[in-house]
């Protein structure tokens, strides 16, 4: 069980709790995504998303998550993952490099190049043993910065290509959507990504929960609003609040880390756990992918998972990320290949730990400082960018490009 005391008021954690932060200030993709098959458990469900995807979704036991039934992931029993790859390399064009990679080269340093890509074939979406994929976190702003980022995402769809992408959470500034017809959807998700025609996968983040960013709220269907959504978007994926689905030779778990966070208020994220172990171990896939909201280890200023806002010694889990770092370390660390996630404003990949690679993606509107010293392949501070990612065979390459399309920083890891 979670190490959060049960007595603990909702009062006490809103005004203790310093895990949000305040509003401050978009794409298009000619792409056909590969087939995709879902798999969602826990919690209330949506219908289907439009598109190649097909999502089945399990009910949960547990009122607090808005629906019944308790979830569980299709898989079948597979090798284990590779704690740690077997080679790495590197190119950095800018951003702030707190330990040596293993090979650093030149990159280039202005917009994408439309004739390359890290694979053989051009087009938009990736063959037999290839997937492509964008990574945005904390996008709710529906600011400037936000389309801009979007506009190169979709300028870079269209050149390399992508089969879908992943929404890292905090979607929605500063207190999630009201109701599944909130103007919300339309102002931060479907006009900056309008001629996206690949699925977007969503995580939530302690923002989409509300209380201004602290996670927990009085309308506790806020969440609920979002995996509705789901039937009202060609785009928008979110079949409940935690789910995994499979792409070629990759299997990727969406995970909710706000209900992790907040346990016990949004529901006892034992059954999330058992459900990722379990669906972990039993999977086939050579490269296992995570998403979520919350780091375990960052740079930015949220910091890392049990130490969040450099409140680690006040002895609330709430307010810590103590949970979060549990979770991490029993279910993700040396079970998953590589963790993807936003919360902090800003681009990092982080060295590897307890055997797993760790990557904040969390500029998709704004972006923040680096104030945190984990050893670091790449860092890039006051930026707003996303990540693209190539799985190709037993390579997993990922990229990082700022707003206006400039690619920043290039690094492959190999099984």
């Amino acid at each position: 069980m979670t190490r959060l005391s049960r007595s603990l008021g909702v009062s006490a954690c809103m005004l203790l709790a310093a895990c949000g932060e305040e509003s401050t200030d978009t794409a298009s993709a000619s792409a056909s995504a590969a087939t995709t098959t879902a798999t969602a458990s826990a919690g209330s469900t949506g219908a289907a998303t439009s598109g190649p995807a097909t999502v089945t979704a399990s009910t949960g036991d547990d009122p607090t998550q808005g629906g019944s039934g308790t979830g569980s992931a299709s898989a079948t029993t597979g090798p284990a993952p590779t704690s740690e790859p077997a080679t790495s390399t590197d190119s950095t064009t800018s951003g702030t490099t707190t330990a040596p990679p293993q090979t650093t080269t030149d990159g280039t340093t202005g917009p994408v190049d439309p004739g390359t890509s890290t694979g053989d074939d051009t087009t938009t979406g990736g063959g037999a043993g290839v997937v492509r994929f964008f990574a945005i976190g904390d996008t709710g702003e529906g600011n400037e910065n936000q389309y801009m980022v979007g506009q190169s995402i979709a300028e870079l769809c269209a050149q390399k290509g992508c089969d879908f992408g992943l929404l890292l959470g905090d979607n929605f500034y500063d207190s999630g959507v009201s109701s599944v017809n909130d103007p919300q959807f339309q102002e931060k998700f479907e006009l900056p990504y309008e001629d996206i025609e690949v699925p977007i996968y969503i995580a939530l983040g302690n923002h989409d929960y509300g209380g201004n960013g602290i996670g927990v709220d009085f309308d506790t269907k806020k969440a609920q609003y979002q995996i509705d959504y789901t039937k009202q978007s060609d785009i928008w994926t979110l079949p409940a609040k935690y789910y995994s689905f499979t792409e070629a030779h990759a299997e990727f778990w969406g995970l909710d880390t706000n209900q992790v966070m907040t346990d016990p208020f949004n529901g006892n994220s034992d059954t999330q756990k058992n459900w990722l172990i379990g669906g972990l171990a039993a999977s086939k896939a050579t490269w296992k992918i995570a998403f979520g909201h919350h780091p375990y280890i960052s740079n930015g200023d949220h910091g890392n998972a049990g130490a969040y806002e450099n409140l680690e010694n006040i002895p609330l889990p709430f307010v810590t990320g103590e949970n979060v770092q549990e979770f991490m370390e029993d279910a993700i660390c040396s079970k998953v290949d590589v963790y993807i996630c936003g919360h902090d404003h800003n681009l990092q990949w982080l060295e590897g730990k307890c055997g797993t690679e760790f990557i904040v993606s969390g500029g998709g509107s704004k972006s923040e400082g680096l104030p945190g010293d984990n050893p670091a392949y790449f860092a890039k501070p006051e930026v707003e960018g996303f990540l693209w990612v190539e799985i190709k065979d037993d390579s997993f390459t990922g990229a990082f490009y700022d707003k206006t399309g400039a690619e920043l920083y290039k690094k492959t890891i190999v099984k």
